[in-house]
C-alpha cells in the first residue's frame, strides 16, 4: 500500500514560532525544515509536505480572503495529497474551520485545522503533540480510503467537527470544546475513532470550491437593557444583508413592541436576520415561550443548536451564493456540512 500523502498548510499563529534561546524572542519557524526541528515526525507512516503563506498571519487578521486562499490551496494539491493539515492561530479557528466546510462542496478527504497555545520551540508545548496527531488523523484510511473526509479541529487530544467548535479557553491547553456535538475521535494510547459520528455527506462528484463570501453581516448580542436607538442603527445600516441575534435561551427575547416592529420592518425590507442561542450549549426553539413565538411569526430564522462562528461564516457564504431571498429561511435551516442537528 501507498502511503498516504499530506500536505502541511502553514498560515500563521503560535504554532509556528520558535524562541530564541538567546533573546527569548519569538520569531517565525520555517516548516521546510520541520523534519529538523520534529524529528518524530518521520515515524509517521506517511509522506508530508508542506506549504506557507508568504507572509504568516496572526490568527486576529484572518478574513475571507485568507480563508479563501487556504481554499483554493488546497484545491490545487486535492489530486496529489490524500489529506490537509492547516496549521493556524487558536482565536479564529473555529471561524475558519467553518468557513472551509462551507467552502469545500463534496469534499471527501480530511482537511484538518490545528495550532497550539504554547510555541513550537517551547520547553512545555503543546504544539508537537497536536501536530503529529493532527498528520495521524489525517492519514488514516480504510481500505485505501480516508476515515475522515470533513473538515475537522484538532487540540488537546480530541478532533472535533470543525463547524461545531468554540474556542473556550486563551490559557488552557483544552482550548476548544463542541458543545452540541460529541468528539469525532479521541488520542490517547491508541486513537479512538467515533465513526457514528463522522460525516457520511459524501458523494461521488468532484470538489468545488466555492470562495464567493458577503460580509455585509453582523453579529447583535441582545442584553438587557439594549436601547431601540442601537437596534434601529444597525438594522437601518445601508449595506447589511444579513444578522446573527445573539439571544437568551432557547431563543427568546424581550417582547417589546418597538422591539418586534423593528425585526419585522427589517425583515419586510429583505435583511435575513438568524437567531442564535448565548447559551455554549442548547438549541434555539422559536414557539416553545411566548417570549420567542413573535420572532417566529414575523420570519425570523432558527439558528437552531449551530454556533456562532458557523452561523456567521454560513451566513457570508449563502449570501455570497445568492441563495434567493424565498429559499434563504430553508436552506439556512438546512445542515449542509453536519453544522446542526
Amino acid at each position: 500500500m501507498q502511503k498516504p500523502n499530506i500536505l502541511l498548510i502553514y498560515t500563521g499563529g503560535t504554532i509556528g514560532m520558535i524562541k530564541d534561546a538567546d533573546t527569548g524572542a519569538l520569531r517565525a519557524f520555517d516548516f521546510d525544515s520541520i523534519l529538523t526541528r520534529i524529528p518524530e515526525i518521520r515515524l509517521l507512516d506517511c509522506s508530508i509536505e508542506t506549504i506557507s503563506f508568504d507572509e504568516p498571519i496572526d490568527s486576529s487578521n484572518m478574513n475571507p480572503k485568507y480563508w479563501a486562499d487556504i481554499a483554493q490551496i488546497i484545491e490545487v494539491n486535492y489530486k496529489t495529497f490524500d489529506g490537509f493539515v492547516v496549521l493556524h492561530g487558536s482565536d479564529t479557528m473555529s471561524y475558519s474551520a467553518s468557513a472551509l466546510s462551507f467552502m469545500l462542496e463534496n469534499l471527501a478527504k480530511p482537511v484538518i485545522f490545528t495550532g497550539s497555545q504554547l510555541p513550537i520551540g517551547d520547553l512545555r508545548t503543546d504544539a508537537k503533540e497536536n501536530l503529529i496527531t493532527s498528520i495521524q488523523m489525517a492519514s488514516l484510511q480504510e481500505d485505501g480510503i480516508p476515515v475522515i473526509r470533513e473538515v475537522g479541529l484538532y487540540f488537546e487530544y480530541k478532533l472535533y467537527r470543525g463547524n461545531r467548535t468554540t474556542k473556550i479557553n486563551a490559557e488552557h491547553f483544552e482550548a476548544f470544546e463542541s458543545f452540541n456535538y460529541p468528539n469525532l475521535a479521541e488520542s490517547g494510547v491508541h486513537l479512538n475513532i467515533n465513526k457514528e459520528y463522522l460525516w457520511r455527506g459524501i458523494s461521488k462528484q468532484n470538489l468545488i470550491v466555492r470562495t464567493k463570501m458577503n460580509t455585509n453581516v453582523g453579529i447583535l448580542k441582545l442584553f438587557p437593557g439594549i436601547s431601540k436607538d442601537l437596534i434601529e442603527t444597525i438594522l437601518n445600516s445601508g449595506k447589511l444583508k444579513g444578522l446573527i441575534l445573539e439571544t437568551y435561551g432557547a431563543g427568546n427575547a424581550t417582547t417589546e413592541y418597538w422591539f418586534v416592529e423593528l425585526l419585522k420592518e427589517a425583515i419586510s425590507r429583505g435583511l435575513h436576520i438568524i437567531n442564535v442561542s448565548q447559551c455554549a450549549g442548547g438549541s434555539v426553539n422559536m414557539g416553545q415561550y411566548e417570549t420567542s413565538s413573535k420572532l417566529k411569526s414575523i420570519g425570523v430564522i432558527s439558528g437552531k443548536d449551530i454556533t456562532t462562528e458557523a452561523a456567521i461564516t454560513k451566513l457570508m457564504y449563502l449570501l455570497g451564493e445568492n441563495v434567493a431571498r424565498s429559499e434563504f429561511k430553508n436552506v439556512f435551516e438546512t445542515s449542509l456540512r453536519g453544522e446542526m442537528t
